[in-house]
């Protein structure tokens, strides 16, 4: 079992690493706008959920998606190439859809104030 500390620099360098082989090395034209947001790595450091954040439509990311799950072996590979450890990981991409959840929240948010911006100067508000 890896120490706390060293499991955080693992995942920030996969993380890293991981990005710059999707974005330099992968050939795939699905392969579109993606970014990595976050890896989960497990204690023994053999298992890698790479979260992915994809712009398009739901087909896109679904193409992106599909995409990712079949260039595996090739990150992998590279990953071995750029780690220092006795094991790579195993890579699961999954898809983050925490910006786009984030981005809704602020939408609506906005609709609020804008619905409400009629009514702010009675009863005084301030």
């Amino acid at each position: 079992m890896a120490s706390p500390q060293r499991v955080q620099k693992l995942r920030e360098f996969i993380r890293e690493e991981v990005s710059d082989i999707l974005h330099r090395g992968a050939k795939d034209p699905r392969i579109g706008f993606v970014s990595v947001t976050d890896v989960e790595l497990s204690n023994d450091l053999r298992h890698a959920k790479v979260y992915v954040s994809v712009l398009g439509s739901e087909e896109e990311r679904a193409k992106t998606m599909e995409a990712l799950q079949h260039a595996v072996g090739f990150v992998r590979t590279e990953l071995a190439k750029r780690l220092r450890t006795y094991h790579t990981p195993e890579i699961q991409f999954r898809l983050d859809t925490s910006i786009e959840r984030g981005t809704r929240v602020l939408q609506l948010l906005r609709e609020i104030r804008t619905s409400q911006g009629g009514g702010q100067g009675e009863g005084g508000g301030g």
